[in-house]
This record gives structure tokens, sequence and C-alpha cells, in this order.
């Protein structure tokens, strides 16, 4: 439910930048959002469809607080890219910026690359399904996981394990390269990079893409590569964040995670959750209501288990989502709980 905002500070980034848009007018506000990508623009534009009761106080505060921001900026003379480093490594840290930086910095005149984010999931596998497995794996990087992982489910099952394999052993490509795949997408589908190589795939968007997979998929394609590379597998299983995995993540963090996902979704999703991890959600809500969700799980019929999976999936998502944002911090086998996992 869309709650009355009081004060500008109080806002997440994407509710500021909902706020703004709005204050812009429909013509200069779709200006702007021509330059953000798909991703961004389903974020900002949920944030816009849940704003209401916005008071003059906090446009104002949001308003204020964007003049501040650039006020003492210039086009003359700044080193832009210095000045999107450290933004970005400020506000994500170090490690979690990096891949951000790398996509923006050396992908910011891709063009067939970016078309693809576009695209249904079918229709990217059905375009690049020809292709060597190298360029599969470069172009399934290049994407978002959920995205990625998606159009992986829609590949031939013989070619699955040798492209995460290349995805997670890729630690980069070269800017020439990733510029000359670029045209080529750019070519197919209409029908001055930076000097350093472009980071891209490894170990952790290999577990990141696996992680957005259904249960059963992602089990046999990882027991495929584990077959194939023993100590691949293994680096990636240690990568990857499944839905137990959320006792790792602290009281505070289990809240914030509460507060977004419906009831229906986390009675479903605890039905095949560890007993400790039931525990904790139990004991981060309040006493009502953990009663309640214990008779509603006591009372449910027999659910099947890919019902099931797909709750857990849409748990992650959420929390994925809180993670990205910085709501919240997801902890053990994602890296120490400093990445996007």
């Amino acid at each position: 439910m869309a709650e009355k905002q009081t004060s500008g500070e109080e806002l997440t980034g994407t509710a500021k930048a909902a706020i703004f848009l709005l204050s812009l007018g429909e013509e200069h506000a779709a200006g702007v959002m021509k330059h953000m990508g798909p991703k961004e623009v389903q974020q900002v534009g949920t944030a816009m469809a849940s704003l209401e009761n916005v008071t003059t106080e906090t446009l104002d505060s949001v308003v204020g607080q964007f003049i501040t921001t650039i006020g003492g900026q210039t086009a003359l003379g700044i080193d832009s890219d210095k000045y999107i480093k450290n933004v970005l490594t400020s506000a994500l840290g170090g490690d979690k910026a990096g891949g951000v930086i790398d996509r923006i910095l050396l992908g910011r005149n891709s063009k067939g690359l970016e078309q693809l984010k576009w695209m249904d999931p079918r229709s990217i596998a059905d375009f690049v399904r020809l292709e060597h497995p190298q360029i599969i794996a470069i172009v399934l990087s290049y994407l978002d996981s959920d995205q990625a992982a998606e159009t992986l489910t829609y590949l031939a099952p013989k070619i699955r394990p040798d492209v995460l394999m290349r995805i997670a052993v890729l630690e980069g490509v070269q800017p020439d390269a990733l510029q000359e795949l670029d045209a080529i997408m750019d070519k197919q589908l209409s029908g001055n990079t930076g000097a350093q190589t472009a980071q891209m795939g490894g170990i952790q968007t290999a577990a990141n893409i696996l992680n957005f997979m259904e249960g059963s998929s992602s089990a046999e394609l990882i027991d495929a590569v584990v077959e194939a590379d023993d100590a691949i597998g293994q680096q990636i299983q240690d990568k990857m964040f499944v839905f137990d995995n959320l006792i790792d993540v602290d009281d505070r963090g289990i809240q914030s995670l509460l507060k977004e996902v419906s009831t229906d979704v986390l009675t479903l999703a605890l039905r095949a959750a560890e007993e400790a991890l039931k525990e904790k959600v139990f004991l981060n809500m309040s006493k009502r209501a953990s009663e309640m969700l214990r008779d509603d799980m006591e009372a449910a019929p027999p659910a099947k288990l890919s019902d099931v999976e797909a709750a857990q999936k849409e748990v992650l998502v959420i929390a994925r989502r809180l993670s990205d944002s910085g709501e919240i911090s997801l902890g053990g086998s994602g890296g120490g709980g400093d990445e996007f996992v």
C-alpha cells in the first residue's frame, strides 16, 4: 500500500527519481527515461505508480537535493569517467560498483547488445542459438541475471553446460572485441570504449544465472558442469544463494524482507524451508502475525514442489532487489554479504 511521504530525506533514491520525473511533466520525463535501461525504467515506473499524496514539502526537498547535487557542477572540463566511478563506488562499494562501472563506461556506446535487454528471453535465444557457445556466453554475461537465466532455458539442453562453464571462466572481453560484437548484433538486429578490459562473466555471474533458474533445471545443469569440471562446478555452487541461505541475513534484513513479501507467497515458500529458517522468520514477526502464519501453514493443503520453488524464487527476487538497493545484506555464500547475489 502506498504511504504518504513526509520527508524527501527518508525516501529511497528510486522514489526520489520518481517524484522528480513526475514533477517534470510527461514530455520531459519521457525524454529522460529514453536514456534509462529496462530495469531502471521498470523500477522507476513502479515507484511512480505507487506514489500518492506527495506533499509540497516532499517535492521541495527532492528538487532541492537535486539542485544541490548539480549546482556546483559544469560540463566544461569535468572528468565524467572519474566522476561516475567515484559516485558509484561511494554509493555501492568497490566490489559491487565494478561491474556497473564497466557496463556504463565500456558499454555506453553499445547499441546491439543493449537492444537485447529489451527483448524477451525466447527471442534472444532464437537470435543467438546458431552462434558459437563463446559468443552466447558473452551475450548472456552482458544481460541481467534473471533475463540470462530464462534465455538459457530456451537454448538446446546439450549446449547449456558448455555455455555456463564459459561464463564461469570468462574474465573479461577486450574493448575492440566487445565493440565488434556489438556492431554485429546491431547490424543483425536493425535488419570509443575505454582502454581497460570489460569485466564480464565469471563464477558469480554463472551462479547468479543459476539462482534465477527453476530448481530442477538448475540442479541438472550444475550436475552437468560438475561432471565436466568438478572444480568449476564447486566454485559455482559455493557462490549460489538459495532460499535457505536467508538464514544468514540479519534480523533487520529479514524484517525488511517480510514487509515486501505477501503472506500467501511466504506461507508457500516456507513449506520446504529448513526449520531454523522458519523459526528465524517467526521470531522477526509480531507474536500475532507469527501465530497466524503457523496456523496458515498447518491448515494449508499439500502443495506441488514446483509451486513451492516458484514462491521461494519470488522471495529471492525481492531479496536481491533489496540487496541491490542497499536495504539488506545477503550474507553467507554470496561473497561475504557485500555482493549482489
